[in-house]
């Protein structure tokens, strides 16, 4: 439980669901990884086009190194122990049944809503997950292979929480469940402004 105080209508997964910065250093089955893969892949998207790719890694394995060296140094040093590190691509265009290819204009919104699936996913399944765009962008597109036509949206880390004092004492006091603003400072009728 994370103490937060929510609407009783809204989903309890999504209410306890948080981005913890403490991971055990456990290895994820890859078939854990799979379905919530697979879970990502049921988001909607336009045209149902799908245009998210996940580039992932787990701990330990062959393409570790190079996909957490892609972090910056501050998230390096916690995501480290996380089970599986994750980088969030999108297609900017997309092929019509024509054959034609044209922009896509919600290439970013759509694989925002498949990475918020996984975490859910993720979190029906006992592990935690923390998305990040401290990512060295320009850089990581190049070591990654990543096309000109995608774009790097993002990464997460999957893992088993782990305890908060594996952290350095300044993270610490940070690994809570943040609040959320109230829905009046999110929401508005009509127009903007």
């Amino acid at each position: 439980m994370t103490g937060r105080i929510a609407n009783p209508k809204i989903e309890k997964l999504i209410v306890e669901r948080w981005s913890p910065r403490a991971f055990e250093a456990a290895e994820i089955p890859q078939e854990d990884l799979d379905v919530i893969f697979e879970a990502a892949g049921w988001a909607p998207s336009a045209y149902n086009v799908q245009p998210w790719t996940f580039l992932y890694a787990k701990k330990g394995d062959a393409n570790w190194d190079l996909l957490l060296s892609q972090l910056i140094d501050f998230n390096q040093s916690w995501a480290k122990e996380a089970s599986a590190l994750v980088f969030v691509v999108s297609a900017k265009n997309s092929t019509g049944p024509d054959g034609k290819i044209s922009p896509n204009h919600s290439h970013s919104f759509d694989a925002g809503a498949a990475w918020v699936l996984a975490a859910i996913q993720a979190q029906a399944m006992g592990y935690h997950t923390h998305g990040m765009t401290g990512i060295k962008f320009g850089e990581a597109e190049k070591a990654l292979g990543i096309p000109d036509d995608y774009r790097l949206e993002a990464a997460f880390v999957i893992g088993k929480l782990g305890p908060k004092e594996s952290l350095p004492d300044f993270l610490q006091e940070r690994e809570v469940a943040a609040g959320r603003k109230p829905v009046s400072e999110i929401s508005k009728a009509g127009k903007f402004a």
